[in-house]
């Protein structure tokens, strides 16, 4: 498996962890076990994919190669996105209630 598809997945899989963590956190933000990891898998592939974009050093060493410090950032940027974008989804779907 590629670097770069490597990072993608390690993305989606810490955005769903971050989005069922706010989801069990914060209870008014909780989309439900599916909604919530659907949000954050989402949120972390994007805002994962974003970060990386953004700060190229977050996509390894040239070439793409996964070292710890890509792997790190993958882990706390797909987490993080993950459960903005679900707490973003729960607040909107409250507001909307």
């Amino acid at each position: 498996m590629s670097g770069i598809l490597l990072n993608l997945v390690i993305q989606v899989i810490a955005g769903v962890i971050g989005g069922n963590g706010i989801g069990a956190a914060v209870k008014d933000a909780s989309l439900g076990p599916v909604g919530n990891s659907i949000a954050g898998a989402i949120g972390g592939g994007l805002g994962g994919q974003l970060l990386q974009a953004l700060i190229p050093a977050l996509a390894g060493a040239a070439g793409g190669d996964l070292d710890l410090g890509s792997l790190v950032a993958g882990v706390v940027g797909g987490g993080a996105s993950g459960a903005v974008l679900t707490a973003i989804v729960g607040a909107v779907k409250n507001q909307m209630a």
